[in-house]
Protein backbone atom coordinates (compact mmCIF):
# COMPACT_ATOMS: atom_id res chain seq x y z
CA UNK A 1 0.00 0.00 0.00
CA UNK A 2 2.74 2.39 0.90
CA UNK A 3 4.11 1.09 -2.29
CA UNK A 4 1.76 1.94 -4.19
CA UNK A 5 0.70 5.57 -2.79
CA UNK A 6 4.77 6.37 -3.19
CA UNK A 7 4.54 5.90 -6.57
CA UNK A 8 1.23 7.68 -6.64
CA UNK A 9 3.04 10.82 -5.06
CA UNK A 10 5.88 10.47 -7.61
CA UNK A 11 3.90 10.42 -10.78
CA UNK A 12 1.56 13.15 -9.65
CA UNK A 13 4.54 15.36 -9.24
CA UNK A 14 5.97 14.15 -12.80
CA UNK A 15 2.60 15.01 -14.29
CA UNK A 16 1.84 18.30 -12.57
CA UNK A 17 5.64 19.32 -13.94
CA UNK A 18 4.17 18.97 -17.48
CA UNK A 19 0.98 20.66 -16.80
CA UNK A 20 2.93 23.59 -15.33
CA UNK A 21 0.40 25.07 -13.34
CA UNK A 22 2.18 28.18 -12.93
CA UNK A 23 1.76 28.58 -16.99
CA UNK A 24 -2.06 29.08 -16.50
CA UNK A 25 -1.80 31.77 -13.79
CA UNK A 26 -0.29 34.63 -16.01
CA UNK A 27 -2.92 33.79 -18.44
CA UNK A 28 -6.29 33.64 -16.64
CA UNK A 29 -5.01 37.02 -14.50
CA UNK A 30 -4.78 38.24 -17.47
CA UNK A 31 -7.80 37.52 -19.21
CA UNK A 32 -9.82 37.55 -15.37
CA UNK A 33 -9.68 41.06 -15.42
CA UNK A 34 -13.08 42.01 -16.63
CA UNK A 35 -15.78 41.29 -14.75
CA UNK A 36 -17.31 38.67 -17.25
CA UNK A 37 -13.91 36.67 -17.11
CA UNK A 38 -14.49 36.93 -12.96
CA UNK A 39 -17.82 35.30 -13.08
CA UNK A 40 -16.88 32.92 -16.05
CA UNK A 41 -13.72 31.73 -13.72
CA UNK A 42 -15.76 28.77 -11.98
CA UNK A 43 -17.27 27.60 -15.08
CA UNK A 44 -13.89 27.75 -17.65
CA UNK A 45 -11.63 26.31 -15.43
CA UNK A 46 -13.99 23.38 -14.67
CA UNK A 47 -14.79 22.68 -18.12
CA UNK A 48 -11.32 22.90 -19.12
CA UNK A 49 -10.12 20.43 -16.28
CA UNK A 50 -12.73 17.96 -17.41
CA UNK A 51 -11.51 17.74 -21.04
CA UNK A 52 -7.80 17.33 -20.11
CA UNK A 53 -9.14 14.88 -17.76
CA UNK A 54 -10.56 13.15 -20.74
CA UNK A 55 -7.74 13.03 -23.17
CA UNK A 56 -5.40 12.08 -20.81
CA UNK A 57 -7.21 9.11 -19.48
CA UNK A 58 -8.38 8.48 -22.90
CA UNK A 59 -4.70 8.59 -24.19
CA UNK A 60 -3.51 5.87 -21.39
CA UNK A 61 -6.29 3.46 -21.90
CA UNK A 62 -6.63 3.74 -25.86
CA UNK A 63 -3.37 5.47 -27.03
CA UNK A 64 -0.83 2.73 -27.08
CA UNK A 65 -3.46 0.51 -29.13
CA UNK A 66 -4.00 3.80 -31.82
CA UNK A 67 -0.33 4.31 -31.85
CA UNK A 68 0.52 1.01 -32.16
CA UNK A 69 -1.72 -0.55 -34.24
CA UNK A 70 -3.32 2.39 -36.53
CA UNK A 71 -0.99 4.81 -36.84
CA UNK A 72 2.12 2.48 -36.98
CA UNK A 73 4.08 4.66 -34.57
CA UNK A 74 6.49 3.64 -31.91
CA UNK A 75 6.04 5.26 -27.84
CA UNK A 76 9.42 6.38 -28.62
CA UNK A 77 8.33 8.24 -31.37
CA UNK A 78 5.76 10.17 -29.89
CA UNK A 79 8.31 10.92 -26.46
CA UNK A 80 10.62 12.54 -28.66
CA UNK A 81 8.22 14.64 -30.62
CA UNK A 82 6.44 15.57 -27.32
CA UNK A 83 9.86 16.48 -25.48
CA UNK A 84 10.51 18.28 -28.20
CA UNK A 85 7.56 20.51 -28.49
CA UNK A 86 8.44 20.76 -24.17
CA UNK A 87 11.31 22.08 -24.93
CA UNK A 88 10.15 24.32 -27.25
CA UNK A 89 7.76 25.49 -25.41
CA UNK A 90 10.03 25.80 -22.07
CA UNK A 91 12.62 27.65 -24.44
CA UNK A 92 9.96 30.74 -25.35
CA UNK A 93 9.26 30.72 -21.76
CA UNK A 94 12.66 31.39 -20.80
CA UNK A 95 13.25 33.86 -23.66
CA UNK A 96 10.13 35.92 -23.53
CA UNK A 97 8.68 34.84 -20.08
CA UNK A 98 4.92 34.03 -21.09
CA UNK A 99 4.41 30.41 -21.53
CA UNK A 100 1.03 31.61 -24.13
CA UNK A 101 0.75 34.50 -25.87
CA UNK A 102 -3.47 35.22 -25.68
CA UNK A 103 -5.27 37.33 -27.93
CA UNK A 104 -6.94 39.98 -25.38
CA UNK A 105 -10.09 40.62 -27.90
CA UNK A 106 -10.85 36.63 -27.91
CA UNK A 107 -13.78 36.12 -25.35
CA UNK A 108 -12.79 34.74 -22.47
CA UNK A 109 -15.20 31.42 -22.50
CA UNK A 110 -13.35 30.19 -25.76
CA UNK A 111 -10.56 29.41 -24.07
CA UNK A 112 -11.69 26.76 -22.26
CA UNK A 113 -11.41 23.85 -24.59
CA UNK A 114 -8.44 25.58 -27.10
CA UNK A 115 -5.64 26.54 -25.67
CA UNK A 116 -6.64 26.19 -22.11
CA UNK A 117 -7.60 22.27 -22.21
CA UNK A 118 -5.35 21.23 -25.11
CA UNK A 119 -2.62 22.12 -25.62
CA UNK A 120 -1.62 23.99 -22.34
CA UNK A 121 -2.95 21.17 -19.69
CA UNK A 122 -3.22 17.86 -22.00
CA UNK A 123 -0.27 18.89 -24.06
CA UNK A 124 1.55 16.84 -26.14
CA UNK A 125 4.13 15.46 -23.44
CA UNK A 126 1.35 14.75 -20.93
CA UNK A 127 -0.20 13.15 -23.29
CA UNK A 128 3.35 11.31 -24.40
CA UNK A 129 3.90 10.43 -20.48
CA UNK A 130 0.50 9.49 -19.53
CA UNK A 131 0.69 6.49 -22.44
CA UNK A 132 3.70 6.06 -20.81
CA UNK A 133 2.86 5.35 -17.53
CA UNK A 134 0.12 3.59 -18.73
CA UNK A 135 2.77 0.96 -20.07
CA UNK A 136 5.31 1.22 -16.99
CA UNK A 137 2.32 0.86 -14.28
CA UNK A 138 -0.50 -0.57 -15.11
CA UNK A 139 -4.04 1.57 -15.05
CA UNK A 140 -4.78 2.55 -11.63
CA UNK A 141 -1.29 4.16 -10.42
CA UNK A 142 -1.84 6.44 -13.93
CA UNK A 143 -5.50 7.40 -13.46
CA UNK A 144 -4.87 8.18 -9.60
CA UNK A 145 -1.76 10.61 -10.53
CA UNK A 146 -3.64 12.45 -13.35
CA UNK A 147 -6.87 13.10 -11.47
CA UNK A 148 -4.66 14.29 -8.44
CA UNK A 149 -2.45 16.33 -10.97
CA UNK A 150 -5.52 18.28 -12.46
CA UNK A 151 -6.82 18.73 -9.02
CA UNK A 152 -3.92 20.47 -7.99
CA UNK A 153 -3.97 22.31 -11.53
CA UNK A 154 -7.97 23.36 -10.82
CA UNK A 155 -7.32 25.04 -7.52
CA UNK A 156 -4.40 26.93 -8.75
CA UNK A 157 -6.33 28.06 -11.71
CA UNK A 158 -8.80 28.83 -9.61
CA UNK A 159 -6.64 30.99 -7.42
CA UNK A 160 -5.08 32.49 -10.40
CA UNK A 161 -6.12 36.16 -9.41
CA UNK A 162 -4.67 36.29 -5.86
CA UNK A 163 -1.70 34.72 -6.83
CA UNK A 164 -0.63 36.53 -9.47
CA UNK A 165 -1.27 39.94 -7.36
CA UNK A 166 0.58 38.31 -4.66
CA UNK A 167 3.29 37.09 -7.01
CA UNK A 168 3.23 41.38 -8.80
CA UNK A 169 3.20 42.40 -5.72
CA UNK A 170 7.24 41.04 -5.09
CA UNK A 171 8.17 41.09 -8.67
CA UNK A 172 8.73 37.48 -9.01
CA UNK A 173 6.07 36.50 -11.35
CA UNK A 174 8.38 37.03 -14.68
CA UNK A 175 11.29 35.09 -12.33
CA UNK A 176 9.54 31.92 -11.59
CA UNK A 177 8.02 32.19 -15.23
CA UNK A 178 11.62 32.17 -16.53
CA UNK A 179 12.37 28.98 -13.76
CA UNK A 180 9.72 27.25 -14.76
CA UNK A 181 10.41 27.60 -18.41
CA UNK A 182 14.26 25.85 -17.84
CA UNK A 183 12.85 22.96 -15.97
CA UNK A 184 10.22 22.19 -18.48
CA UNK A 185 12.95 23.12 -21.13
CA UNK A 186 15.07 20.04 -19.21
CA UNK A 187 11.97 17.83 -18.86
CA UNK A 188 11.74 17.96 -22.25
CA UNK A 189 15.04 17.58 -22.99
CA UNK A 190 15.15 14.21 -20.86
CA UNK A 191 12.00 12.86 -22.71
CA UNK A 192 13.46 13.11 -26.02
CA UNK A 193 16.65 11.69 -24.73
CA UNK A 194 14.63 8.73 -23.73
CA UNK A 195 13.03 8.76 -26.88
CA UNK A 196 16.33 8.09 -28.79
CA UNK A 197 17.39 6.12 -26.17
CA UNK A 198 14.28 3.46 -26.67
CA UNK A 199 15.08 4.00 -30.47
CA UNK A 200 18.61 2.76 -30.42
CA UNK A 201 17.89 0.39 -28.44
CA UNK A 202 15.16 -0.92 -30.56
CA UNK A 203 17.66 -1.34 -33.45
CA UNK A 204 18.53 -4.58 -34.50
Amino acid sequence: MLDTLTRIGVDTLYVLALINPISKVSVLSAMTTTGEGATELKAVTARSSLVAGGILIGAMVFGDFFLRRVFQVELHALRLAGGTVLFWVGFHALRRGVFFEHDTHSRFRDLAIVPLACPMIAGPAAIAASIALRSRDGLFVPVAAVVAALLVNHVIMRLSNPIAAALSRFNVLGALIRITGLIVMTIGTQMALDGIGEWLHALP
